[in-house]
This record gives C-alpha cells, structure tokens and sequence, in this order.
C-alpha cells in the first residue's frame, strides 16, 4: 500500500434494536386533514341557526294558539267544550301539550272519541266524535239524551220540539219524585233500561190495538204504563228487571203481558177500556169507561 493513500470508509455497524424511522411529512400537510373544510363550516352554521330559530319559535310570541275552531259536536255544549280547551290558548303549535286536554275532553259525556289538530299560523282544531244517543228520558226538569249503556250525555230543555235525530228515539215519560234528581252524567240502571226499551219498542197491534202509537210512562205507584192517546186507555206493566233474584227474565213476563192484553181487547172493544192492570199477566184486571 502506498503511503498517503486514504484508507477506505468502512459501514459502521447498526446498534441492535434500533428501528428506522420514516420522514416526516411538512407541518402544513400533516394540519390540513384535521382543519374543517368551508362546506362542513356552512352545514355546521346553518344547522345552529335553524336550532336558534326553533327555540326562538317556540319561547317566542308567534306560532301561538289563539283561535280554537270545534267540529262533530252536537249534543256536547260549546260552553263544556271550552272549559275543556281553556289551556291551549297561548300554547305554542311548535310544542302543543294536548294529553291533559284530551283526557279532560274523553271525560265529557256525551264523547266518544276526539281529536286535536294545530292549524298554522295560529289555530286548533278540536274535531269530536258523540256517542250514538238511543232514547230520551224526560223528568219535570229536562229531557235527557241517554246512550245505549244507558249513561245520559245531553239535556233538552221540556219546551220545544226536539230535534229531527232525537224526536225518533224512544221517549220514556219518568213521572217518579227521584227522577227530577236525574242529570247529565247519571246513568239508568241496567234493568230498568232495559225494560223500557222493551216496552217502548212495542207495535200497538200486538197487543191488539188500532192505537197508531203509544206512550210509555213511569210512575212509583204502578211503574211502567203503555199510554194509548185514541183510543185512550192506560195499561199497567210493573217496574221489574232491577232485582238480580228474579226466577222469570224480562222479555219472557213483557210477552205474557202483551197476550193477556190482547186477549182482553178480543172479548172488551179497547174503546170501551180506561185502564188496564196487566202487572200480574195471569190475572189481569181492567176498568171500564164511564
């Protein structure tokens, strides 16, 4: 070897367990994925500008409740109907709390069902459903609308004709002293109902009369009575159905009573009968005119 010469770089060796690491990238590239694009930045402000305009809709004065607009009612009184939906009024139609006013609503009763509708920009709409009235029961006081379970949802005041849906269904004339405490809300008893409907249901031929129709009466001496106007003659039926321990039903002793009535008007003209007991139909007794 000549002298002088440079000795050749020799590798240093690696150190065990070092590792190699990768270069890193520029600082302005390693930021621009975690930094919001102008897209995200505008969805983000219109999202929080709709969130404001909500809350300030619903805390604000406007979208108030301030009309509310009643459909269906016909026997339900507008004024019941008020009082029921006094605190929608003010309400906001963005948050409307309708469960307490409903609840208040299905306890009306003549309703059957109800439903509640906001209406922009400031109005509800409560639509209700009545249940179908099935006989009237008059007192001294009123002539209440019962429904077929026999609870009454409507009064009629005594004067006056009764509206064309009303004047069709059974009238039953309760002449007893408690029938005045008889209201709105009330129910008639499940026997007693049933009897009269029984009765009132009556063609006037079956019992062999040429009356065209007949009246049914209920007083505390004889209960129920069928009331022929012409010819006129009152016949006595008895107040039954009320006492569970009764052996005979009803419908079966009402069509005992109707043949001994028939029966009595083929042997005694009915123009010649005032009254009639048929309560006990195995023996009846009857009163002549004049």
């Amino acid at each position: 070897m000549r002298r002088g010469a440079a000795k050749p770089a020799t590798a240093r060796p690696k150190r065990r367990g070092a590792h190699a690491t990768r270069p890193r990238a520029p600082l302005r590239k390693g930021l621009r994925p975690r930094l919001p694009s102008a897209g995200r930045l505008l969805a983000g402000t219109l999202f929080a500008t709709v969130l404001v305009a909500l809350v300030v809709l619903v805390n604000g004065p406007w979208l108030r409740v301030r009309h509310i607009a009643f459909a269906g009612q016909q026997l339900t009184g507008v004024q019941q109907l008020d009082e029921a939906t006094a605190s929608l009024h003010g309400a906001s139609l963005l948050a409307l709390q309708s469960d307490a006013v409903l609840e208040r609503l299905h306890g009306l009763p003549a309703v059957a069902d109800v439903r509640i509708e906001p209406h922009l920009l400031d109005a509800v709409e409560v639509t209700v459903v009545e249940k179908r009235p099935a006989f009237v029961w008059r007192t001294s006081r009123a002539r209440l609308v019962g429904a077929a379970d026999g609870t009454l949802i409507a009064a009629q005041p005594l004067a006056g004709k009764l509206p064309e849906l009303l004047a069709r269904l059974p009238q039953i004339d309760d002449r007893r002293p408690e029938a005045t405490q008889l209201a709105v809300g009330d129910a008639i008893p499940e026997g007693m109902l049933d009897t009269a409907m029984r009765l009132a249901q009556i063609d006037p031929a079956r019992l062999g009369s040429s009356a065209k129709r007949l009246d049914l009466r209920l007083d505390l001496e004889h209960g129920f009575l069928l009331v022929s106007s012409k010819p006129g003659w009152q016949a006595a039926f008895g107040l039954y159905g009320l006492d569970p321990t009764e052996q005979q039903p009803p419908e079966g002793r009402i069509e005992q009573q109707i043949a001994a009535v028939r029966t009595l008007f083929a042997t005694h003209p009915e123009a010649s009968v005032s009254w009639v007991d048929a309560r006990n139909p195995g023996k009846v007794y009857f009163r002549a005119k004049g």
